[in-house]
């Protein structure tokens, strides 16, 4: 005998299934608009969800009048993604908005049919979520985190800030697509900066601290933190240990430098977020998920928090700072 949940999920994929048209079409229904994201619901993630839904309002979309929010969080845990994933699809919404990875990935294997719209993911196409950036042709479209090729920018402005480091730890997922590609080209770009880089799995906090704190005996160090949503659930103990061992540390979010981290080097989420909800309104409107381009970023913000600098006695160059699209003093 089936359970009430084995039950649910069976009505829910078979609903995913049936065409977004035909869903729509349902006498009295709205369209439910399903979001998960990877990261956890703390202020900042809030702050972006209240962008996605003030931009669906701009559209003339509105909870509860014409249509439905349902909003999800995996809090970087990958095990609490595959469930909200599961329990999403089984609710046979019109779209699936994701951010991050995890979550993406996750939403692919379980349905090909309803539209995704994704944010904040690194290299789709290589991640294979997308055929093609241009014109993706599947169920899914959205917009890209960064190219892999922006990894190896941090660890040169790492350098560039810390001048005599001569070792680097590099935080990263190593269970996704995005934490291989991420250290793969950082490793490539190490020799020609003179750094030699170690591998540190994010994993749950104690293990992740020893790790770091083990790495940071030896002089000469810096830390560099790839994308991803582990590491942001775990940014406060991450920018803790940094600022604890004295570590010169690049980030892959802005996130991490409102909590203390000393330079991110990452497009604007917040944006990504606005962006999504457009892609939505289309797909709402008739538009198929395939036939809209995955857009990259087409700027990345350089933010530096000074009073960080300062406790860990870094002197920043006067270039970089000019070049600052931030600074927190």
């Amino acid at each position: 005998m089936r359970s009430r949940r084995d039950f649910i999920t069976l009505l829910g994929g078979a609903a995913a299934a049936w065409p977004l048209a035909a869903r729509a079409q349902q006498p009295g229904r709205m369209p439910l608009i399903a979001v998960l994201t990877g990261v956890s619901d703390d202020q900042t993630a809030r702050t972006r969800s209240t962008a996605f839904v003030t931009r669906l309002q701009e559209l003339g979309w509105t909870d509860g009048r014409n249509m439905r929010l349902e909003l999800r969080w995996g809090r970087g845990d990958a095990e609490i993604i595959r469930r909200q994933a599961t329990e999403v699809v089984a609710l046979a919404p019109d779209v699936i908005v994701t951010t991050g990875g995890p979550a993406t990935e996750r939403m692919l294997q379980l349905t090909r049919s309803v539209p995704i719209v994704f944010a904040v993911v690194p290299d789709p196409v290589g991640s294979g979520f997308v055929a093609r950036l241009s014109r993706p042709g599947g169920n899914a479209t959205g917009f890209m985190q960064f190219e892999y090729s922006l990894s190896g920018k941090w660890l040169e402005l790492l350098k560039q800030i810390a001048p005599s480091m001569t070792r680097t730890a590099v935080l990263r997922d190593a269970a996704i697509t995005a934490g291989i590609g991420q250290f793969a080209v950082i490793q490539s770009v190490a020799p020609s900066v003179g750094v030699e880089v170690v591998p540190i799995n994010l994993t749950d906090g104690p293990e992740m601290e020893r790790a770091v704190l083990e790495f940071s005996r030896e002089a000469g160090g810096g830390l560099l933190v790839t994308a991803s949503a582990i590491g942001l659930a775990h940014r406060e103990l991450i920018v803790a240990l940094a600022t604890r061992r004295k570590l010169p540390a690049v980030y892959a979010a802005r996130d991490f430098i409102l909590s203390g981290g000393l330079i991110s080097y990452a497009a604007d989420f917040t944006d990504q977020y606005r962006l999504a909800a457009g892609y939505v309104d289309r797909i709402l409107k008739g538009e198929k998920p395939g036939n809209l381009p995955v857009q990259a970023p087409t700027k990345y913000e350089l933010v530096i928090n000074l009073k960080t600098a300062k406790a860990l006695a870094i002197e920043v160059p006067a270039q970089l700072l000019a070049r600052a699209d931030e600074v927190i003093e």
